[in-house]
């Protein structure tokens, strides 16, 4: 043992965000990233002094060995889930400047200003991801989001370079198939931002012009909060019920233009609590799927209450 500092740990440490970054994406859930990232630097310093040294990069030992517990932890997680109460939507995540703690130190903010947001962590991308096998959505991840060759895929996954590549062909067409035209952001901010008045207002006409008639909302609760137990499924439906919700709106409830994901959203607070997140897809002009969190363990980084 010794009291010098080691002279790595800037370097290795400085992996953090880019780990961070992957394996949320791979999990869709940010305290799972944050534990499977955990586990790798433990795995790290579990090893002596010289076997740390012999590593050449210890980025990409890094990289492969947090890419396997995620791996690891998308088999088991479909086990999990099966015991979920309702249904399942990936954690939403606020934009950094909004994380509980931010501001109050870059410590506090830790990992707020490390999600780097692009169209790989919307709401609709994940949810897509969440659909795939472990082994397309770690081949897919690996190689089209993070340019990681079919050599490393495959040294994470167990399966030669040719299979991660058709697993990865298979998840890009997946993508392909669930992808809704592009809508500039402003427009989708206005679009929400109009849903939300008219949601206030309570003027389901109103509500019912901004939804695809075959639009569908589902609420991730885990059984511990209120919601509606079964998806929404068409405009009147789904403004019907935002309408109930309007009218059972508890006193000093407020709802909050946010962005979830990297995209226009809402949140819905009570007391400076937030209580729920609002993501919505966005096609034009209307409003094709809204995911609803009111799950509080998947709310943490909403705020300090």
């Amino acid at each position: 043992m010794t009291d010098q500092p080691d002279p790595d740990l800037a370097s290795v440490m400085g992996e953090r965000r880019q780990l961070i970054n992957l394996a949320y994406r791979l999990l869709g859930s940010l305290s799972e990233a944050e534990d499977a990232v955990q586990e790798t630097y433990a795995r790290w310093y579990g090893m002596s002094a010289e076997q740390r040294a012999a590593i050449e990069s210890p980025g990409a030992w890094l990289t492969t060995v947090a890419s396997r517990v995620c791996f690891n932890l998308l088999g088991s997680a479909r086990a999990r889930r099966e015991s979920y109460v309702g249904e399942w939507i990936p954690e939403p995540l606020p934009e950094p400047a909004e994380w509980a703690g931010a501001g109050q130190g870059a410590a506090a903010a830790d990992p707020a200003d490390r999600i780097t947001l692009d169209e790989s962590i919307g709401m609709a991308f994940l949810v897509v991801l969440d659909a795939m096998t472990p082994a397309e959505r770690v081949a897919f991840i690996l190689h089209d989001v993070f340019r990681y060759p079919f050599t490393d895929v495959a040294e994470v996954t167990g399966r030669s370079p040719a299979a991660c590549r058709q697993l990865a062909s298979s998840a890009r067409r997946r993508i392909r198939a669930a992808q809704s035209p592009t809508t500039p952001a402003a427009r989708r901010a206005r679009v929400v931002k109009a849903f939300k008045a008219a949601w206030e207002a309570k003027d389901i006409e109103a509500l019912v012009g901004l939804l695809d008639p075959e639009a569908t909302a589902v609420a991730d609760t885990g059984g511990l909060a209120i919601a509606f137990a079964e998806p929404l499924e068409g405009a009147e439906q789904i403004a019907r019920g935002w309408i109930e919700i309007a009218k059972n709106r508890k006193a000093g409830m407020s709802i909050l233009e946010r962005t979830v994901n990297g995209q226009p959203g809402l949140v819905a607070e009570h007391d400076g609590v937030t209580v729920t997140v609002f993501a919505f897809d966005v096609t034009e002009d209307r409003i094709r799927r809204i995911w609803v969190m009111r799950n509080p363990e998947k709310l943490r980084q909403w705020t300090n209450g």
